[in-house]
């Protein structure tokens, strides 16, 4: 049996653990794929071609950074160009709204010692 691809998570349509298609549900499952967030991650600075992008990822695997940087060019998030993968406007204000979050983790670690 051939495994079929996992449709992009996209606003109004159902998503993993949601039937409601609010942005949000979609949003919160195109993070929790596995490597989104570290791609994101490795890419705030300054672009990166694929060969750095995979080393600044640990060396994962050429099949799963290329199905990654789809999904993410998909979602509009990152774009690639002459000087590799880049986050798009979207992508960088994305990473912007997880600073608050950051901040809140801090707190919720502080509060589990």
């Amino acid at each position: 049996m051939v495994e079929s691809k996992p449709k992009l998570p996209k606003p109004g349509r159902p998503v993993r653990g949601s039937t409601t298609g609010k942005p949000v549900m979609a949003l919160i499952d195109l993070m929790g794929r596995r490597w989104i967030l570290r791609i994101l991650w490795e890419l705030r600075g300054q672009p990166l071609t694929f060969r750095a992008l995979q080393e600044a990822c640990g060396r994962l695997s050429p099949s799963v950074l290329n199905g990654r940087l789809g999904e993410l060019r998909a979602a509009a998030l990152v774009d690639a160009g002459d000087d590799g993968y880049a986050l798009t406007a979207l992508g960088r204000e994305l990473l912007t709204q997880f600073s608050s979050l950051t901040v809140w983790a801090e707190k919720w670690a502080k509060a589990l010692r």
